[in-house]
């Protein structure tokens, strides 16, 4: 394992353009579980809630779920430390961008600039009507469904919901930055939500290397990775970190 450690650092020095790519693994130990598996959200909750054309047609009952799991619960969760690692090594230069199909701005709380939200992001209300857009924390959420302040219509979170294509820039952006990245840093995912996975697999056909930290084995494991490092991303950020600090003679 010190091995493989080291060779990533190797990497991850070496590399001319590096971008992190993380999923609902690092976000984990921040307190917010995961969709899918045995203790996963969908284990409590019904998908139904976010399916886009369910919510148009039921969007009392999509927000009353929708504010339990990510404004009362997900609300609360703080950035880790595998967060401030990617926001630190972002400042020094390590790695250019950070694409993530997690929808809670841990990411930019923690100080990364170059964030690429896949999947959009819990923090922000939107209008499909008229498309104004407001920060959640300036909304009052007691009375559901919230309303547009400018045309009265409901306003949704300004994540994807199931039915919807993946929202630009950031579906261009991550496209781009696979083709030109000579390293990719896997985080905290399993590779089996589409179309986000297909970004590393684009990413490797281009001729990147791929890291990936998690603690089981991925879709990616066996098919793209070129280093596994079988750990928490915490855990793991912490010693790469460590190990980059260390100066070269």
């Amino acid at each position: 394992m010190e091995e493989s450690y080291q060779q990533a650092v190797s990497l991850i020095r070496q590399a001319k353009r590096a971008v992190a790519f993380t999923g609902a693994g690092i976000s984990v130990e921040s307190g917010i579980p995961p969709f899918r598996g045995p203790n996963g959200l969908w284990s409590k909750y019904d998908p139904i809630v976010l399916d886009i054309n369910y919510f148009y047609n039921n969007p009392l009952h999509s927000w009353q779920v929708i504010k339990e799991i990510f404004y009362d619960y997900f609300g609360q969760a703080k950035p880790n430390a595998a967060h401030y690692i990617l926001a630190d090594w972002e400042k020094d230069g390590l790695i250019h961008a950070l694409i993530t199909q997690n929808i809670d701005h841990l990411h930019q709380q923690a100080g990364s600039k170059t964030v690429y939200e896949f999947h959009g992001a819990s923090r922000f209300l939107r209008c499909d009507q008229c498309q104004f857009r407001i920060d959640a924390s300036q909304v009052d959420l007691s009375e559901l469904p919230p309303r547009c302040p400018k045309c009265n219509n409901v306003m949704r979170p300004d994540f994807v919901f199931f039915g919807e294509p993946i929202p630009e820039p950031a579906n261009s952006l991550s496209l781009r930055d696979a083709e030109i990245a000579d390293l990719f840093i896997v985080i905290g995912t399993t590779g089996e939500i589409m179309p986000a996975s297909l970004i590393p697999r684009l990413a490797k056909e281009r001729g990147a290397q791929i890291i990936e930290i998690n603690p089981q084995p991925s879709n990616f494991t066996n098919t793209i990775t070129d280093l596994f490092l079988q750990e928490k991303a915490s855990a793991a950020l912490q010693k790469l970190d460590s190990l980059i600090k260390v100066k070269v003679v």
